[in-house]
C-alpha cells in the first residue's frame, strides 16, 4: 500500500476513484453482464475504497482492488436474486473467470459502445453513458441537455431496466458504425462539462476533459478515416489548448479576447490544426469538423484583433444550416456573437432575440445580451442582463466574472 502526500488524502482518493470508476464498471459488464447489478456493485466498492484508502493507503493496483471487491459484491447480489440456484451456479463460474481475466485498458471504451445499444432510445443512451462512462451526476447531465433533472433520472432508470437481462458482447465493426453518432455526442458532452463546468467552484474539470480526449483518441484508432471522429478530436485539442489562459491566479474567468495567448499550448494547436485539415478531406464536413475549423481560426490569431470573424461567421452559417434537423442552440449562440463582430452589436441583438425562445432563462444567452448591450452604450439594460446572468449560472467563476462586470458598469 502506498501513502499520499501534497493534496489531502480524501481529495486524492476521490480523484483516483473518479478516474477508475468507468474502467471498473466496464470490466464487470464485459465479463458478467447484468449492467444494473454491476453498477450497484461498483458503487459499493467505491464507497469501501473511500472509507478505507485515506486511512490505510492506496493499493499498488487500485483498479485491480476495485475490480476484485466489486466482483465479490456482484456475485453476492446475484446469489441473493430470486432464482437463487441458477444465479449461484452463474456466480461460481464468474468467480473462476474473475481470477483469469486481466483488466483491459479498453474496458471504458467497451462500456462506452455498450451503453449506446440501439435497443435504447437515443436520449436514454446519451444519459446512461454520461452517467456510467463520464461520471457526471444526474444534475450535470440535466444542465447539459437543458431539461429538468427528474427527466434525466427517469431516462437513466428506464435504460437500466432495458439492459438488465441483456447479454453483452464486445462491439464489432457493425456495432461501432451504428452507435458512433451517440458515442461522439457523449464524448463531446463529457468534454464540454470538463472544459467549462456547469456548476461548482472550478471553471475547468481537467479530469473530464482529459478523459474525453483519451477516449476520442481510442475511437479514432478504431475508425482512423472517419471525418466526424477526426473533427471531434481536433475540436477538443484546439479548445483545451486555451485552458491555461482561461483563469487568473485566483481562479477568476478570463474571456477569450482578454487571454494571454502566449500561454496557449502550441503543440496542441499544431496537432489540432493538422487534424482539422485531415478531417475536411474525409467527406462532407459535419458539425464537429465545422466547429473544429472555427476553433482553429480562433487559435491561429496571435491577437484578438487578428481574428478572422467574417470567415468564422461563414462557418457558423454553414454549421447552423447543416444542423437544421437537430438544432444546436449553443452553436446558434456562437453565431450571434460572430454576427455582432462582423455586422455590429445591434445586428447581434436582433439575432439574439430570434434565438431567445429556444434558450429561455439561460445564463449564457443573458451574458451575451449584456455584452452586446454594453457595446451599444445601453448601460442600464446591460447592467440588468449581467445581474440576471450571474443569478442564473451555477458556476462560481462565471458568477464572479458576471458580478464583476455588473459592478464596473454600476460604478
Amino acid at each position: 500500500m502506498t501513502g499520499m502526500s501534497g493534496m489531502g488524502k480524501e481529495e486524492a482518493v476521490e480523484d483516483l476513484l473518479r478516474r477508475h470508476a468507468p474502467q471498473v464498471l466496464g470490466a464487470l459488464v464485459r465479463r458478467y453482464g447484468h449492467f444494473d447489478a454491476a453498477e450497484d456493485a461498483v458503487q459499493e466498492a467505491l464507497l469501501a475504497a473511500a472509507r478505507q484508502w485515506p486511512e490505510s493507503g492506496t493499493p499498488d493496483n487500485p483498479r485491480g482492488w476495485l475490480i476484485r471487491v466489486a466482483s465479490r459484491r456482484l456475485t453476492d447480489l446475484l446469489r441473493a436474486d430470486e432464482a437463487r440456484a441458477r444465479r449461484e451456479e452463474t456466480a461460481a463460474r464468474l468467480e473462476l473467470r474473475e481470477t483469469r481475466a486481466a483488466p483491459s485498458d479498453d474496458d471504458t471504451l467497451t462500456l462506452l459502445f455498450l451503453c449506446c445499444d440501439p435497443v435504447l432510445a437515443p436520449a436514454a443512451r446519451v444519459a446512461l453513458t454520461l452517467r456510467a462512462v463520464g461520471g457526471l451526476t444526474t444534475a450535470e447531465i440535466a444542465r447539459a441537455h437543458l431539461v429538468p433533472e427528474a427527466t434525466i433520472a427517469q431516462r437513466i432508470s428506464r435504460a437500466k431496466q432495458k439492459l438488465k437481462d441483456r447479454r453483452f458482447h464486445q462491439p464489432g465493426p457493425g456495432d461501432r458504425d451504428a452507435r458512433l453518432a451517440t458515442v461522439l455526442q457523449v464524448l463531446y458532452l463529457i468534454f464540454n462539462e470538463g472544459y467549462t463546468a456547469t456548476s461548482g467552484p472550478d471553471l475547468h474539470r481537467a479530469d473530464l476533459a482529459r478523459e474525453a480526449i483519451r477516449l476520442t483518441r481510442a475511437v479514432r484508432r478504431l475508425l482512423p478515416r472517419e471525418g466526424a471522429v477526426t473533427g471531434l478530436l481536433a475540436l477538443m485539442l484546439l479548445t483545451e489548448a486555451r485552458s491555461a489562459a482561461r483563469t487568473g491566479p485566483h481562479g477568476e474567468l478570463i474571456p477569450l479576447d482578454e487571454q494571454d495567448r502566449t500561454l496557449w499550448d502550441a503543440a496542441a494547436i499544431a496537432e489540432g490544426t493538422a487534424l482539422v485539415e485531415e478531417a475536411l478531406t474525409e467527406g462532407p464536413p459535419g458539425p464537429y469538423q465545422l466547429q473544429a475549423a472555427i476553433a482553429a481560426l480562433h487559435d491561429e490569431a496571435r491577437r484578438a484583433g487578428d481574428t478572422d470573424w467574417p470567415q468564422i461567421l461563414a462557418l457558423y452559417d454553414l454549421l447552423v444550416a447543416r444542423s437544421a434537423d437537430s438544432p444546436d442552440p449553443m452553436a446558434e449562440l456562437g453565431r450571434v456573437v460572430a454576427v455582432a463582430m462582423v455586422h455590429g452589436p445591434e445586428s447581434g441583438l436582433a439575432a439574439l432575440a430570434a434565438l431567445e425562445p429556444r434558450l429561455p432563462h439561460h445564463h449564457r444567452l443573458e451574458a451575451v445580451r449584456a455584452h452586446l448591450l454594453e457595446r451599444t452604450g445601453a448601460t442600464e439594460a446591460a447592467l440588468t442582463a449581467y445581474r440576471t446572468a450571474a443569478r442564473l449560472t451555477l458556476s462560481v467563476p462565471e458568477r464572479h466574472y458576471l458580478e464583476t462586470k455588473a459592478a464596473r458598469l454600476a460604478r
